[in-house]
């Protein structure tokens, strides 16, 4: 409520929202002193406006107090249970739920995915790539597991849809109503989740996951990754035979597409093993439902066609772990050795007798030639409890590489000094 327009010289102009209780209540006791010696105000209309700026202050206040009890109730996360080569620090730096894929935007913006949340959060980041605030952007949206921006824009998946959030730096406050890129993917929820990234050559990448853990599916719909024009035209089948993919990125050097693929189940807990895979071409064949692991006949499929017509993976990773996010670390923080190694967050097994997994794994590359798999993080997994399952990772320009955790609801900053390493 505001005074009327015959009161503004018998009250004096404030903030919406006044500094202190004290000060309110002062400017409540001078505003029943006024209404005695200005005649053409009334003491209830300068009363009211004085309360309701007290009102403001109390709303404030209470709402502090609901916000801080929500904010201390989440735990601090045991990083020292987490194990990195000398030299290299964790830290969190931000609490993020059911974090999933992360795409830096303009203006040093982190955005994030998610998937039971349905929502995507948007991190402002200052030099030091600190979080300064935290605002959601998007929300009530199936699976919105993958996050990309192109050209000031935020693509977002969901599901059968992808979604456009046009310009959004410039409207993290009141976030623009969303273009719908495609609305015709499949709806299936079952590997529903779809990572999304711009290649070089502009277009946007989306895996569709095979609707089963073993089946032969249509070969241009499901188990493949498609790739369109930002404006969602141009559809194409880029690569087939991809079980469920979650993650991917381009060769800093040779601009060619590699990919975590997560093998079938229900064929032991050693058998069949994930895999990192790269597509030096478009058009090719990875081997689902065939064949697994570039050797492994599938038991149901396998007679259909032989594993020597499929490019085999470039490594083979472990069973069960499911890998999901991988990057190139491209970056120049970390020591020489770590250039060009692909880093892969392997979210750990669901459904083997003894789990695997949960960690942060790399492997060398010696030109196409994967020369060693070896863990980098460990820890998130503690005897057969696991605290926190990475789900993607990101470079930031300052050579320092983001972790997500779906599991602990983080992300995570990992820093390398050489002092430490001494």
């Amino acid at each position: 409520m505001r005074a009327s327009t015959s009161c503004v010289g018998a009250v004096t102009a404030g903030p919406d929202v006044i500094p202190s209780l004290a000060d309110a209540a002062r400017r409540a006791a001078a505003a029943a002193h006024t209404a005695t010696v200005v005649g053409r105000c009334t003491a209830w209309t300068i009363a009211l406006t004085a309360m309701n700026r007290l009102s403001n202050v109390i709303a404030l206040v209470l709402g502090l107090l609901v916000a801080l009890p929500m904010a201390l109730a989440q735990p601090a996360l045991p990083l020292a249970q987490l194990h990195l080569p000398a030299g290299f620090s964790i830290t969190v730096l931000a609490r993020v739920p059911n974090a999933r894929e992360m795409a830096l935007g303009e203006g040093r913006v982190l955005y994030v995915g998610s998937a039971g949340a349905g929502r995507v959060v948007a991190l402002e980041l200052d030099g030091a790539y600190a979080v300064t605030r935290t605002r959601v952007v998007a929300q009530d949206l199936q699976l919105p597991i993958g996050v990309a921006f192109h050209d000031g824009d935020l693509y977002v998946s969901a599901v059968g849809r992808i979604l456009r959030y046009p310009d959004i730096g410039h409207h993290l406050d009141a976030p623009p109503k969303p273009i719908v890129v495609r609305a015709d993917l499949p709806s299936e929820t079952h590997h529903g989740g779809r990572f999304l990234a711009f290649g070089p050559d502009g277009w946007l990448y989306v895996p569709i996951g095979a609707l089963c853990n073993i089946c032969e599916p249509d070969p241009d719909r499901y188990a493949a990754i498609l790739r369109m024009r930002p404006d969602g035209s141009g559809l194409e089948t880029f690569a087939r035979g991809v079980r469920n993919t979650v993650g991917f990125d381009w060769h800093p050097q040779t601009r060619e597409l590699w990919f975590t693929d997560n093998g079938r189940d229900a064929l032991g807990d050693d058998a069949p093993p994930d895999e990192l895979n790269r597509a030096a071409r478009p058009g090719l064949h990875f081997g689902y439902p065939y064949c697994h692991g570039g050797t492994q006949a599938d038991p149901e499929f396998g007679q259909k066609r032989a594993c020597d017509e499929f490019v085999a993976p470039a490594q083979r990773l472990g069973a069960h772990v499911a890998a999901l996010g991988m990057r190139f670390y491209a970056g120049s923080q970390f020591p020489a050795a770590y250039r060009g190694r692909v880093f892969i967050a392997e979210h750990g097994s669901w459904n083997r007798s003894r789990k695997v997994g949960y960690r942060i794994s790399t492997v060398t590359l010696a030109g196409d030639r994967a020369t060693a798999y070896e863990p980098f993080i460990t820890g998130w997994l503690q005897g057969e409890s696991a605290w926190g399952r990475p789900s993607d990772l990101l470079v930031l320009p300052d050579g320092s590489l983001l972790v997500a955790d779906d599991l602990a609801g983080a992300i995570y900053r990992v820093t390398y000094d050489a002092a430490g390493a001494r």
